[in-house]
């Protein structure tokens, strides 16, 4: 019950969806739109309801390319006046020909429009170059890392893999762009519910047992375990066993859940499984009874309770009304 309720109560404040500007150029990493996005497109999905609305832009408009081929259609920034929540501004190879000072003009006129500007991959060379993060910590892709600093000495540069101030964030790549999506949405919502996003892309699914700092991270942890809670829902594991199959003990990893979302291993547990079931219920025609064994329940009495507990009606009737 606990998993999903912390998770409404912060779903309510959202009266109307967050909305996202993409602003691409020409020989942008497909790879990193995808990670910008799809979190959202997932928290949407997770919510069942629109949390957050993105569109495409391009200072022109029209079709723009990336460094593998794929197109994307694009509206003009002309459209986009009224600004929005954030504008992710993706360049990529391309980013010095684009460091000029109509661009700057640009950025720091959108910085009065939008609530947050967001430098993705090179994103924050033009970002620096607007003289947007001067006096400000900020990160770049690492191949750009030593002349970004040499070129800014204003700008804080730092090698972490993002960067969040007020109004500002900067990550330097596509896996660092996940990262970055997941740290914003569990700052609008709630850890759980950036916990969920995560597992269900997987992130984090190995964790490194030979590699000491990763093995007692809290967040490595965290997400090593909810993953390998998603892959053992038919035969459930308990929580020793989870542990020892992270090579961790018991009262470590309850105690990184607490610092990390507030919660018991097994209340997660439970809330994934249950939410699995709720999927099955509205996508399947199985019966309550496999659906209940297909998540880890061999009494259906015991899934009906619980899942009534949990969304407010018993799989039956959610089924009729989904």
């Amino acid at each position: 019950m606990q998993f999903w309720c912390l998770d409404m109560q912060n779903l309510e404040n959202f009266s109307e969806p967050r909305s996202i500007h993409v602003l691409l150029f020409d020989e942008f990493s497909n790879h990193c739109l995808a990670n910008a996005i799809e979190p959202f497109r997932a928290a949407n999905t997770i919510a069942r309801r629109k949390l957050y609305v993105w569109e495409h832009f391009s200072i022109p408009g029209g079709k723009v390319t990336s460094s593998s081929g794929l197109p994307v259609e694009t509206r003009p920034m002309t459209v986009a006046a009224r600004g929005g929540d954030y504008l992710f501004i993706m360049p990529s190879y391309g980013y010095g020909e684009l460091s000029n000072p109509k661009m700057s003009q640009s950025l720091r006129a959108a910085r009065r429009r939008y609530a947050t500007l967001v430098g993705m991959d090179t994103g924050a060379w033009l970002l620096a170059k607007a003289g947007l993060l001067d006096g400000r910590s900020a990160t770049i892709h690492w191949d750009e890392y030593t002349p970004f600093l040499e070129a800014f000495p204003e700008v804080n540069a730092v090698e972490d893999r993002f960067v969040i101030e007020d109004g500002l964030a900067t990550c330097g790549g596509a896996s660092t762009t996940f990262e970055l999506m997941l740290e914003l949405i569990r700052r609008e919502h709630s850890p759980t519910f950036a916990l969920e996003i995560a597992a269900l892309f997987m992130h984090g699914d190995k964790l490194d047992m030979y590699d000491p700092l990763q093995r007692w991270s809290a967040d490595a942890l965290v997400r090593s375990a909810t993953a390998l809670m998603r892959r053992n829902l038919e035969q459930p594991l308990s929580i020793p066993e989870l542990a020892r199959q992270l090579r961790s003990d018991q009262r470590t990893l309850e105690k990184r859940f607490q610092e990390k979302v507030k919660s018991t291993p097994l209340s997660i547990y439970r809330g994934i499984r249950l939410r699995e079931a709720r999927r099955q219920v509205e996508l399947t025609t199985l019966s309550i009874a496999e659906i209940a064994e297909r998540c880890g329940y061999r009494n259906t009495s015991a899934m009906i309770r619980a899942f009534r507990q949990e969304f407010g009606h018993p799989p039956g009737s959610y089924r009729r009304t989904s």
